[in-house]
């Protein structure tokens, strides 16, 4: 994950759960995000095509991926090793999950997602307490599940990609190419990947296997899950303490609007209530 925005933390009328004003913001990375219930800012993740070798954006060339298959050998290693960090290309006709819809239509292959996700971090880092309709709530705001269109094995129908930071977009940070395209697919600059949108250089650092496969792969629902539980959970954090939690989603975005809305839709997807709009400020 990257600053991609320079924003203020404006004033968040909060009528529960803690008052989100004083705190000392991470200061490690932001990431695009949605504002009102159901619609994304210019700056939102969106869906491309995996296809190797094409162009992409403003004609940058795409990185080629591997078949699937390679990965998979590759990744047959033992279970103490560390993950091989790759983007696996994926067939076309793919369909979409059919595992029931969770809360408030939370696509059940995401929600499963995000339970392993806690379930593992339980483990792994106890002393966190990471619930999943967190991890939830990061993933509404960033990229709606990855749309709601994952196979059953967690991967997006489409590769979900944040904008190019190359500061073409009014608010986003420039960060250049920090990977080689290897993970996002072009030169030159940077974007944000997948349905949890980590920037290459952030995703490098965490990234984790929560599927077993072997493979730490952004655009993953198990994987960014997991890897994304990782990130917020790291210097001891308790998400408990809701200051501390509130601490950990600054890491995402700097700005306390958006910690309204991923706390909003946290708490939503655990009572089952659509938040209101007052809970949903704009980012």
């Amino acid at each position: 994950m990257g600053r991609h925005r320079k924003q203020q933390a404006p004033a968040v009328r909060r009528s529960s759960l803690i008052a989100l004003t004083g705190l000392v913001p991470a200061g490690l990375v932001a990431v695009t995000a949605a504002t009102d219930v159901g619609t994304a800012t210019s700056t939102a993740a969106v869906e491309h095509d995996i296809v190797p070798g094409t162009q992409d954006v403003a004609g940058a060339p795409q990185a080629a991926a591997p078949i699937a298959d390679e990965i998979h050998l590759e990744a047959k290693q033992s279970a103490s090793a560390a993950p091989v960090v790759k983007t696996v290309a994926q067939r076309d006709d793919r369909a979409a999950s059919d595992l029931p819809a969770g809360s408030l239509g939370i696509p059940g292959i995401a929600v499963a997602a995000y339970q392993n996700a806690e379930q593992q971090l339980a483990v792994q880092n106890p002393d966190c307490h990471m619930p999943w309709t967190m991890l939830a709530g990061i993933g509404r705001v960033e990229s709606t599940h990855a749309y709601g269109k994952a196979d059953a094995d967690g991967n997006p129908i489409k590769a979900v990609y944040g904008p190019v930071l190359d500061g073409s977009l009014y608010g986003n940070n420039v960060i250049h190419d920090s990977d080689g395209g290897e993970l996002d697919g072009l030169a030159g600059y940077d974007r944000a990947i997948g349905p949890m949108q980590f920037l290459p250089e952030t995703w490098h650092r965490y990234a984790a296997d929560g599927n077993g496969d072997g493979i730490a792969d952004p655009q993953n629902l198990f994987d960014a899950a997991l890897t994304a539980g990782r990130y917020l959970c790291d210097g001891g954090l308790d998400m408990r303490d809701y200051a501390q939690q509130s601490k950990a989603i600054l890491r995402y975005n700097n700005s306390m609007a958006y910690v309204a809305n991923v706390m909003a839709w946290a708490g939503s997807y655990s009572s089952g209530l659509t938040p209101k709009p007052q809970d949903l400020p704009r980012i």
